[in-house]
């Protein structure tokens, strides 16, 4: 791809930009959110159109009109957010659109499940082809997805942030996968905002900033100190003195308690879930992935109803039975999901941002545009939104810009807690570090804060306290000032049979 450009609304995305990959090889594509990346991913598989420049691929010239073109010629993508369907099943999704068929065009479920199973079992994915989706966690959908891409015996995968929903475990299926695909001779354009991921599998890297291509070279030439600095376009000094990220925990001017819930309970996924948020306080809830983090925010937030426990938020026990009554009690909850749970890719940064408020900003049916666009202007400037315009449609935004859109649209309501699940997955330091200061900033102004997060450098950072969460039962709590990233992962990942046979151990020894 060479001298590529393209613009929304009159504002460019890209402004002549390159990117090479070589056969059979591993390509990393960083930088920052609203760098280009996502933009020069989607004229490669035809989502979008280019304004300039030209294509190349396999070995003539190329121009996509449509992703399934795209994926026809060898070019497959799995985007962040995940694109399949929840009602059908897992082997549906994978051969959705091509599906294996027998004499008069019916379907072959028997080879279409067969397949799907094989397929998944050579990522370590052993589940039950037959069942919807949905009923899967998003870390087995992820793999669905990867799955299905691969399927299409494609020349080029191009992997957007593929480890967002992975745990551990499920990371190193993946890389192998990706150096298996390298050993195949199928090329890999990988996205990702972890750089030790980028370091394990990645031959080169393009750096993007502002649109532009600014830096390519191999990833053992370059340090990672050396790359922040290349992302964020500051020099190397400042970057080792002050670091990407001014977030700091335990510097707040905290106040009486704000929420308590005591006894939580959820079915079979959280049986004994307690944690407590004073004012001004940012507290982290850290947790291996099925620990029951996102439940226990939910069921806090009447997004699902407790099956036990109690809840006291200013001053008063509640039961909140909606959502509804939650935000008038001064809550705000930020999902995990942006895509599905958060953002309405349709409309526009204003109508997202505002949608809590509208009420507010209605009188006899009628929107009053004054003071919505009083609104938008001010929260646009103070959150630093970059956007064409309130106008413009929020799917057009980065990441990092869609996330900011959903902070504000809390922040207009002028809640009391704040609860933000996986506020920075899948963003790039440099937006990163805007929302972690802004997080910091607000909870400086008394707010209330209860962070989930799969990194634990963010939760140590951070936190003023942490609570920890294990097979749905809260395990741990650490101050600040004694928290470190071992002693959360030791909580995380206690073995309570090994407990219980060094208990029986001693009791037989007595």
């Amino acid at each position: 791809m060479q001298a590529i450009s393209k613009s929304f609304g009159g504002i460019p995305a890209l402004s002549e930009a390159s990117l090479e990959v070589m056969p059979a090889e591993i390509m990393a594509l960083v930088g920052q959110n609203g760098a280009g990346k996502s933009t020069m991913i989607k004229i490669l598989n035809g989502a979008y159109v280019r304004d300039s420049g030209t294509i190349e691929f396999d070995g003539g010239p190329w121009t996509a009109g449509s992703p399934q073109q795209a994926q026809r010629a060898g070019i497959s993508t799995i985007f962040q957010e995940i694109n399949l369907i929840g009602y059908r099943s897992v082997a549906e999704n994978i051969f959705l659109g091509r599906e294996p068929r027998r004499a008069f065009g019916l379907l072959d479920w028997k080879k279409i499940n067969d397949e799907a199973a094989a397929l998944l079992a050579r990522f370590d994915v052993r589940v039950d082809v037959r069942a919807p989706l949905e009923h899967f966690s998003t870390a087995i959908q992820q793999m669905v997805a990867i799955a299905r891409a691969v399927s299409f015996a494609a020349k080029l995968v191009i992997m957007d942030e593929p480890t967002s929903s992975l745990d551990e475990a499920e990371v190193d299926v993946l890389l192998r996968t990706v150096r298996q695909l390298k050993a195949e001779g199928v090329s890999v354009l990988f996205v990702s905002h972890k750089f030790d991921e980028l370091y394990a599998v990645c031959d080169r890297v393009t750096i993007m900033r502002d649109g532009k291509t600014v830096a390519v070279t191999p990833m053992s030439d370059i340090s990672k100190l050396q790359l922040v600095a290349s992302m964020l376009g500051r020099e190397l000094d400042e970057v080792a003195k002050k670091g990407a990220t001014a977030f700091k925990g335990g510097t707040g001017n905290v106040g009486g308690e704000l929420l308590a819930a005591k006894g939580i309970a959820i079915g079979h996924l959280v049986r004994d879930a307690n944690l407590d948020v004073r004012r001004g306080e940012i507290v982290g809830l850290a947790g291996l992935l099925g620990s029951g983090r996102t439940e226990t925010a939910r069921a806090i937030f009447a997004a699902d109803q407790r099956a036990a426990g109690d809840v006291t938020f200013d001053g008063a026990a509640t039961r909140f039975k909606t959502p509804a009554e939650a935000i008038a009690a001064g809550m705000g909850y930020c999902s995990e999901d942006r895509k599905s749970q958060g953002i309405i890719p349709g409309m526009s940064v204003a109508e997202n941002l505002t949608l809590a408020l509208m009420p507010a900003l209605t009188r006899s049916g009628l929107l009053d545009e004054a003071k919505q666009r009083e609104v938008v202007e001010r929260f646009i400037k103070e959150i630093g939104i970059k956007c064409a315009g309130p106008n413009q449609k929020i799917r057009e935004l980065s990441g990092g810009n869609q996330q900011k859109v959903l902070l504000a649209r809390w922040l207009c309501m002028n809640p009391k807690l704040l609860i933000l699940d996986e506020p920075t997955r899948g963003i790039d330091v440099g937006a990163k570090a805007e929302i972690q200061s802004l997080i910091r900033r607000l909870a400086s102004d008394g707010l209330g804060v209860l962070m989930i997060s799969s990194e634990l450098e963010e939760i140590v950072e951070g936190a003023d306290r942490v609570f920890v969460l294990r097979e749905g039962r809260t395990v741990a709590e650490f101050d600040h000032e004694n928290l470190t990233e071992g002693d959360i992962m030791r909580a995380m990942a206690h073995d309570d049979a090994e407990d219980r046979r060094q208990a029986e151990g001693a009791s037989t020894s007595a």
